[in-house]
């Protein structure tokens, strides 16, 4: 690979490395860097290692979504592996199957408390660390509902639209990370965004076909994307060849949000 292609040499961490996503982002990485961490919850990135026989990873129990826990652990797995290179946030929170008429106050604030704040806890700590260093990249996950509404009429009982505080929550990534690709900026550090649109897991593919048809045909490209499709775009952030690249959102919706 070209210099300006690779992640020869680098460190890299994964959180929520060990979901549908993230499975196929670490697995990717394994192959490129010296080293990775993935995060997950207990059991989790354990298990992704083992099953994919992943060489250069190391499995990190560890919940993310814990503002409060956050440097502490980051602190920690510094000592222990280093400064890392590079970071791709891929942990979230959601509702789940609240409707908009039955979500509580208290349960759309718990999405930020457990999603936006982290997130902006984890790049604050890890960026003033990167300041003396003068590089890294750090790549957040949005989303296509954190740029436009769900549809809903593809959701038919008993499942219901994408939920508020998950879009929500998602489009405030989008300028966090414009915040701090401004603010780090001066210091040579990057922060871009990946906002991903249909990729229904496995397990939503089996269980829900007329959903999954309905994701199809909401794309100009009539299909929804396969995990694997995500790891070239979140490598490309993460190296020099995206060096003069930071505050953006790459979109890999298959044209989900063109029209």
């Amino acid at each position: 690979m070209k210099p300006w292609h690779s992640l020869e040499g680098k460190t890299i961490w994964v959180t929520g490395g060990a979901g549908y996503l993230g499975s196929a982002i670490t697995a990717a990485l394994d192959t490129q860097c010296q080293q990775v961490v993935c995060f997950d919850l207990p059991g989790r990135a354990e298990a992704l290692v083992r099953d994919q026989a992943l060489v250069r990873t190391i499995p990190r129990s560890s919940d993310v979504n814990d503002a409060a826990g956050l440097p502490a652990a980051i602190d920690a797995v510094i000592a222990e592996h280093g400064l890392p290179d590079g970071v791709v946030h891929l942990a979230y929170a959601s509702s789940g199957g609240k409707t908009l008429e039955t979500l509580s106050a208290a349960e759309f604030q718990q999405t930020f408390n457990l999603s936006l704040t982290p997130t902006f806890v984890l790049c604050r700590a890890l960026a003033e660390r990167m300041k003396a260093r003068g590089t890294g990249s750090i790549v957040l996950f949005s989303s296509m509902y954190g740029v436009v509404a769900p549809d809903v009429h593809i959701y038919r009982p008993p499942l219901t639209p994408n939920p508020i505080d998950y879009g929500a929550s998602k489009a405030a990534i989008l300028q966090l990370a414009r915040h701090l690709a401004v603010h780090y900026g001066p210091s040579g550090l990057r922060f871009n965004c990946i906002t991903p649109g249909p990729f229904p897991s496995p397990a939503v593919q089996s269980e829900n076909a007329e959903f999954v048809q309905a994701l199809r045909t909401k794309t100009p490209l009539h299909r929804f994307g396969h995990n694997t499709e995500i790891v070239g775009p979140t490598l490309f952030l993460l190296t020099d060849s995206a060096s003069f690249v930071t505050g953006h959102s790459l979109v890999v919706d298959g044209g989900w949000t063109i029209w």
